[in-house]
């Protein structure tokens, strides 16, 4: 391959990367704005938004990040039908604070993804940040989880993963999706006093 051919495929990727992250920027304000209003079509963007993210982070090797993204998919057709599901006694399902006997569960559900993910990590990719890519991919399964259940400590969770992400996307060289997550950050903290005051307000 001659050195023009070469110039051409480094740029095409550079811009294909410029691309993903502005409308990943794009789909994750949405999602953020409809989750900050508790509002279904969340999981409609929730689910085209993995497409463009995954292409990003595997393009950057994130492996388990991209990797992620099928969970995601699940996640939000799972999501989709919890929020839209009715009962008979309750109606729609509500925010509520998390319930205490949930708590040990979610200990499991993050500590068992976590080692899990470290392990498939270092054993079967060349992945250079194994250690804080199972950290934020471990936590978002728990909050996707807890968000799909409308508990209003998702949002504690997600602030950490935000926190943990925008260091490991700067170092990753993809800058724009790492500011996207900086503002992920105070979104997380607002989400988390709305729906903190909309239970305290019942």
């Amino acid at each position: 391959m001659g050195i023009l051919e070469v110039e051409i495929l480094f740029f095409f990727d550079m811009d294909l990367k410029l691309i993903l992250q502005i409308v990943g920027v794009a789909l994750g304000l949405t999602y953020l704005y409809l989750e900050y209003k508790a509002n279904i079509w969340l999981w409609v963007v929730g689910l085209i938004m993995p497409i463009v993210h995954g292409t990003l982070y595997y393009r950057s090797g994130l492996y388990a990040d991209f990797s992620m993204q099928l969970y995601y998919i699940a996640a939000g057709v799972y999501g989709l039908f919890a929020w839209s599901r009715k009962s008979e006694d309750s109606g729609q399902l509500k925010i509520a604070f998390t319930p205490i006997r949930v708590v040990p569960l979610i200990i499991v559900m993050y500590a068992v993804a976590h080692v899990v993910i470290y392990w498939v990590l270092v054993r079967f990719t060349d992945s250079t940040v194994p250690f804080w890519d199972s950290l934020s991919t471990a936590l978002c399964i728990v909050a996707y989880w807890m968000l799909s259940r409308k508990y209003v400590e998702q949002w504690l969770v997600w602030l950490v993963v935000d926190v943990i992400t925008v260091g490991l996307y700067i170092y990753k060289d993809i800058p724009i999706t790492a500011s996207l997550y900086v503002l992920y950050s105070a979104l997380a903290i607002a989400g988390y006093m709305r729906w903190r005051n909309e239970v305290l307000r019942r």
